[in-house]
């Protein structure tokens, strides 16, 4: 039985180095290339800091954030969802890194990498194509996956995509709940994202911080 977790993280910003942290991780199950209906992982996480301008890129506010529980709270419960499954990321060392910072500030000596095996979607979709754009929007209309639902990003929603994404790129597509497509160019209904998230105010950004996310908008 292969057994694969899809997953993406929200964060404050796109360096932990600079103090950013994790918000939200989101998580699909697939086993045996279907993907497994209930067997989601998702869990928005207090970060210890207000979510700044990150804010213009997930729509998630400091007062949604402010009754979550902490990294620290739900780690165990993360890590044993995980445990032994090989995962598949987009840009896997961004979601890595910020993984393995928040163990490390609860005091802990694991890292992702140790206990599961990594897929780099991303790295993959370069290998197949060189050249040209890989994020998640221009996989989804290469592989005709609906993305109508993304307008703005969130942990499990890219995660429900991602999965749709890889499983066409590595042969075939499958629905949310497991059953076969009639072919690899079926059309798949994303899910909706939590209803209880915070209310999203489009502001324009910044020249300056167009800039400054540039290598987060390109590989996610």
């Amino acid at each position: 039985m292969e057994r694969l977790i899809v997953l993406d993280t929200e964060t404050t910003g796109i360096e932990p180095e600079e103090g950013h942290r994790i918000i939200e991780i989101g998580c699909v199950e697939v086993v045996d290339r279907k993907i497994i209906k209930g067997g989601e992982y998702h869990q928005y996480i207090q970060p210890e800091r207000l979510v700044g301008d990150s804010e213009r890129i997930h729509g998630i506010k400091d007062s949604f954030l402010k009754d979550k529980p902490k990294f620290e709270e739900i780690a165990e419960e993360f890590l044993q969802y995980i445990e032994g499954a090989t995962l598949v990321i987009h840009n896997a060392p961004f979601d890595l890194g910020f993984l393995n910072n928040e163990l490390k500030l609860i005091g802990s000596e694991e890292r992702i990498e140790n206990n599961c095996t990594i897929i780099d979607s991303l790295e993959l979709s370069k290998k197949q194509r060189p050249g040209g754009m890989h994020n998640l929007d221009t996989l989804c209309r290469r592989f005709e996956i609906d993305a109508s639902e993304r307008t703005v990003h969130g942990a499990l929603l890219d995660a429900k995509i991602l999965s749709q994404v890889y499983l066409a790129m590595t042969g075939g597509q499958f629905n949310l709940f497991g059953e076969k497509g009639s072919s690899q160019n079926d059309n798949i209904a994303s899910a909706k994202i939590d209803s209880n998230r915070g209310a999203i105010k489009v502001i324009a950004a910044t020249p300056a911080e167009l800039k400054a996310h540039e290598a987060y908008f390109e590989y996610s």
